[in-house]
């Protein structure tokens, strides 16, 4: 989806990320499965993750992050008109986390919703956020990427706890002013292979049980195999169709900004793709997987780094559980 000409085009005005202070080292990890710090680095490229405290919640994180994000923005949160939360790991199932960071924030006339469409969710939601400056309905939208995946673990699984972390990102989105801002936009989806990558218990079709626990249903459930040649092929195929909608090439990307699921899958995409890693931004190896909190926290240290300058190119590509994906032209 190019950007139509006769819209308005948004741009990030400011950005912003809270990560909970808890380490939770390969070495940890050694003590609690059968695992290694050499296996996890070799397979994975991580080396630590972060951990909410018991007393953190969802929203907390995601507070925190909105927070920095309208700072960064030079905007109060009494300014916003809308706030989308992407997140799998919600305080609760309703009310919205969006609603509950909306109260916090102080934030009255912002509308606010979640979407979910796991670790795509944040681009999704920026997708969403767009539409409504595009089409002027608002002016100012806070969109979230916020997971606990800790809370959703199973810390005796090696094969996924070992990948998951905890965090927030957040960005304000608002008219361009400059001629920056988002060119193009692409989502997808494949329902077909929801069995690949899930949470099987706690909604209608499993409602929680002594018998769902018991299964540890209530804990995420993955087959890294499929998920891997899924995401290689993806990463490929959206970064090539939403460039081309933007009338560029891969040599015009100043930065590409992956989901940080897994350092071979970004290695075997950018080498497909013809981009070099130093032109891929990578931090999966202080903070591991966080779901739909992963691009926004990237983007935000990428631009607190200078990584991103005015007038670069960045590329936000994401893949995740539905199946989903989505990626993102932006002119910084």
């Amino acid at each position: 989806m190019a950007v139509r000409e006769n819209g308005r085009q948004s741009a990030i005005l400011g950005t912003g990320a809270c990560l909970p202070s808890r380490v939770l080292t390969n070495q940890d990890l050694e003590k609690m499965v059968d695992t290694s710090d050499e296996w996890i680095v070799t397979r994975t490229g991580i080396k630590e993750r972060r951990i909410a405290s018991p007393e953190q919640a969802t929203s907390d994180l995601a507070y925190e992050a909105a927070l920095e994000a309208c700072a960064n923005a030079s905007l109060s949160p009494e300014e916003l008109d809308l706030i989308i939360v992407g997140t799998v790991v919600p305080d609760m199932p309703f009310p919205s986390t969006a609603c509950l960071v909306q109260a916090r924030l102080g934030a009255k006339k912002a509308a606010a919703f979640d979407i979910e469409a796991a670790c795509s969710g944040f681009i999704y939601a920026l997708s969403i956020a767009h539409q409504f400056i595009a089409n002027g309905v608002y002016d100012k939208v806070l969109v979230i990427g916020a997971e606990t995946l800790s809370r959703v673990t199973d810390f005796t699984d090696r094969t996924t706890c070992v990948l998951l972390g905890d965090a927030a990102g957040a960005c304000v989105l608002g008219p361009s002013t400059h001629g920056n801002g988002i060119l193009s936009l692409h989502l997808g989806a494949d329902g077909t292979g929801a069995d690949m990558l899930k949470q099987p218990a706690g909604g209608s079709r499993l409602p929680a049980s002594h018998e769902t626990v018991e299964k540890r249903q209530h804990f995420v459930s993955m087959n890294g195999a499929l998920v891997f040649k899924f995401a290689v092929k993806t990463i490929d195929s959206a970064v090539r169709q939403v460039l081309r909608e933007s009338g560029l090439t891969t040599d015009d990307v100043s930065l590409l900004i992956p989901h940080q699921a897994n350092l071979r899958i970004m290695e075997s995409a950018a080498h497909r793709l013809g981009i070099p890693m130093d032109r891929v931004y990578v931090n999966i190896d202080k903070y591991g997987n966080t779901s739909a909190a992963s691009i926004p926290v990237a983007l935000h240290e990428a631009w607190e780094a200078g990584r991103v300058k005015q007038g670069d190119t960045v590329v936000l590509v994401a893949f995740g559980g539905g199946l989903t994906w989505g990626s993102a032209v932006i002119r910084w």
